[in-house]
């Protein structure tokens, strides 16, 4: 390890600070390092007891409302003997921190406004917003390849599917997070994208040859480890090519990414040259829990290379599954040192240790302003405006007026907890313009069924909103339809009866369940100020800007008319 090298670049006094630290810990504050467990309760009796008792790295909360965040930071911080790192999903703003921060937009958005400032903007955002609550580390930019339309975890989370698009888009969100000193940790090493199965559930694998991955997941990564990555999330994703090549004994035993010494130390330390720290993705994830015993896993991790643990089932637990490992010889004196002085000088690097000692690590609450503030939400209308993209509109329906389409039936497809809001939404923006909007509600088939000549007679224009957000956990991210026998006024069979719209605003492939519609718009993101621009690009108030960073079509001609 060179602490004075990429990506640390500390001085004489932060390394003096990380040797002092470092020789001043016991045993059990070292493995305690190791893990970054989730919050589950700001009780200061629990965060005390049930984890900073623990001696623990970092400390990560899903997202909350910003000043009950930043105060629990806080709390955290100034219990804890050596700082916290604080991290968090700082994928697509400021929301990824507190609920009431800027949900600027999804990676794929930003792609598809094709201009780097608004990665950047991103990344302004999403740090500068999670700064203020005491956050200091983002779970952040996604660098996977969305090559596989199937897949259903990676989609818009991705800047697309070019790799140089990927590669320019994170550069400008580590570039943000730098100024705002933020850590990044580019994710999910070795390149999720490939296999349409979720991480969550099972150990996906990244099929691609070696080759083949060095022109591109391995062009990305090695690129943004050469411009100064902090740190690595390591998925639980196995790459046969790779392992194979550099141990012919694995056969075709599918070992994940964060328990593999070939992907970790030969690959990502000494082919790649990375020297910052690595952290496992979530290991509740079934990717990692089912490879191994978990008394094994938890261990073997470090050893194989990761330095950090991220999540728990449960904390208490696994801190005695790492130090029985350590007594039984599975980590390694020195893997454990290495790994405590990585988490060390992650933490000087951020200046953590000066911020603590100036009691600067979580600001005041006067800087929870920059929450949802005046530029940044300007700045969420213009990607919006910048990204929604019309893919086509054979039939030449656009722009929509309720001169000629005064009758809208409206449909949400998805069962999200956000179709509410995507509803009233879309709703009263569209009758704030003269449309007479009914929506759809689940039929009762018993009752009968519309025939053509009745619904040609309510409705001039369909409206569908797809709204089947990216979730974890989930086999597929596609459209499910709520039908009987190709009855109900749910499944499109209408379209060549009345004219049909199909806005997705999440999943962009959804053309391939709906290829009967003939306009067909991605907007990428749900959020208030996506909808709005939506309503105003279909009625003719704002031209469409978008560029797609994927193949909408799928690869299928025939969807293209």
């Amino acid at each position: 390890m060179n602490f004075k090298a990429n990506p640390f670049y500390l001085n004489d006094e932060d390394i003096a600070w990380v040797e002092k630290t470092y020789q001043s810990m016991s045993l059990e504050e070292k493995i305690g390092q190791l893990f970054c467990p989730i919050g589950y309760s700001t009780d200061p009796d629990y965060l005390k007891k049930d984890l900073l008792d623990k001696h623990i790295g970092g400390l990560f909360f899903r997202d909350g409302v910003g000043k009950e965040m930043r105060s629990t930071f806080a709390f955290a911080q100034a219990y804890a003997k050596i700082p916290l790192l604080i991290p968090s999903n700082l994928e697509a703003g400021g929301d990824g921190a507190a609920t009431d921060g800027t949900p600027y937009g999804k990676q794929m958005e930003v792609a598809a406004a094709n201009d780097t400032k608004y990665a950047y903007h991103l990344g302004k955002i999403a740090t500068s917003e999670a700064k203020a609550l005491g956050i200091n580390w983002a779970f952040a930019p996604v660098i996977d390849i969305d090559m596989n339309f199937r897949n259903p975890i990676t989609n818009v989370r991705t800047y697309g599917s070019d790799k140089e698009k990927v590669l320019s888009n994170a550069l400008e969100y580590m570039k943000a997070a730098k100024e705002n000193e933020v850590a990044v940790s580019i994710k999910h090493f070795p390149g999720d994208g490939v296999d349409e199965r979720d991480q969550h559930i099972l150990t996906s694998v990244n099929s691609l040859s070696v080759e083949e991955w060095d022109e591109s997941f391995g062009y990305v990564y090695q690129n943004m480890i050469d411009k100064g990555a902090l740190t690595v999330m390591v998925g639980h994703i196995a790459m046969p090519a790779y392992q194979k090549y550099f141990n012919s004994e694995l056969k075709d035993k599918l070992v994940p990414a964060s328990l593999s010494k070939e992907l970790l130390k030969n690959l990502l330390r000494e082919k790649m040259g990375f020297n910052g720290l690595i952290i496992t993705d979530a290991t509740p994830m079934v990717g990692y829990t089912a490879a191994m015993e978990r008394s094994r896993a938890v261990p073997v991790a470090i050893e194989a290379g990761c330095d950090m643990i991220l999540f728990n089932k449960d904390l208490a637990e696994d801190y005695e599954f790492m130090m029985e490992g350590y007594r039984n010889g599975l980590l390694s004196a020195k893997r454990l040192e290495e790994a405590v002085y990585r988490i060390l000088a992650t933490k000087a690097a951020l200046k953590l240790h000066k911020k603590k000692a100036e009691n600067r690590l979580v600001p005041g609450e006067e800087a929870l302003s920059i929450l949802k503030c005046e530029e940044h939400v300007a700045w969420a209308y213009e990607l919006a405006d910048r990204a929604i993209t019309l893919v086509k509109d054979t039939q030449k329906l656009l722009p929509i007026t309720p001169h000629k389409h005064k009758r809208v039936l409206l449909e949400v497809l998805g069962n999200c907890n956000s179709d509410e809001r995507v509803i009233h939404t879309v709703r009263a923006e569209l009758e704030k313009r003269g449309f007479s909007v009914t929506l759809y509600e689940k039929e009762d088939f018993s009752k009968g069924v519309d025939n053509v000549t009745m619904f040609k007679s309510k409705y001039d224009l369909v409206i569908y909103l797809g709204n089947v957000e990216n979730a974890s956990n989930k086999t597929t991210n596609r459209i499910n339809w709520y039908t009987f026998f190709g009855q109900g006024n749910n499944v499109p069979w209408f379209v060549k009866e009345v004219p049909t719209l199909f806005a997705s605003v999440a999943n962009p492939y959804h053309l391939f369940d709906v290829p009967m519609m003939q306009t067909y718009i991605n907007c990428y993101s749900n959020n208030q100020y996506v909808l709005e621009e939506l309503v105003k690009k279909i009625c003719g108030e704002s031209e469409f800007k978008g560029v797609s960073p994927v193949d909408a079509f799928c690869g299928r001609k025939e969807l293209e008319y």
